[in-house]
């Protein structure tokens, strides 16, 4: 009974046939004019300003000490096992801050947390983050961008 309610109440913002749901600022696959909502410039200065604090940047649920998903906790553990030094690594709370967890997601254009940034670049969440470590691309990354020495690449893969 909800979900008929629900989606009835969506049915009236559905975008028009004639206007592609992308010109409205949702995704193709989203053709709900409300399905975006767009972060402000000062939050997205402040992410901006945090993704560029530290040459990597965590957004995950909980803390490195304390996760609060299997994926923060993933993540959390691929980047001690590449050796990324803690004074490279800044991580931020996500279920500390609702808005922020709702910001990241828009200003990544990713639907998932954790997420990571690696000097200002947004590289991915938990799913690539662990596809990097098993092909190698993950020790390159942090090498070319000098969060880890060539010789600590070279420890993990031996």
């Amino acid at each position: 009974m909800f979900r008929t309610a629900l989606r009835s109440s969506f049915t009236a913002l559905r975008a028009p046939a004639r206007v592609p749901a992308v010109a409205l600022g949702s995704s193709p696959s989203l053709p709900f004019a409300v399905a975006r909502r767009y972060i402000s410039q000062e939050v997205r200065a402040k992410i901006q300003k945090a993704v560029e604090s530290t040459p990597v940047v965590l957004f995950m649920k909980g803390t490195p000490e304390a996760p609060q998903c299997g994926f923060s906790r993933a993540a959390v553990q691929v980047l001690d096992i590449h050796g990324v030094p803690p004074e490279k690594l800044k991580t931020f709370d996500v279920l500390e801050d609702s808005e922020l967890r709702q910001s990241i997601k828009e200003f990544s254009d990713w639907p998932t947390i954790p997420q990571l940034y690696v000097n200002g670049e947004f590289v991915g969440g938990c799913d690539i983050l662990l596809n990097m470590h098993q092909s190698g691309e993950l020790d390159q990354l942090l090498v070319k961008n000098g969060v880890i020495l060539p010789e600590e690449a070279q420890k993990e893969e031996a």
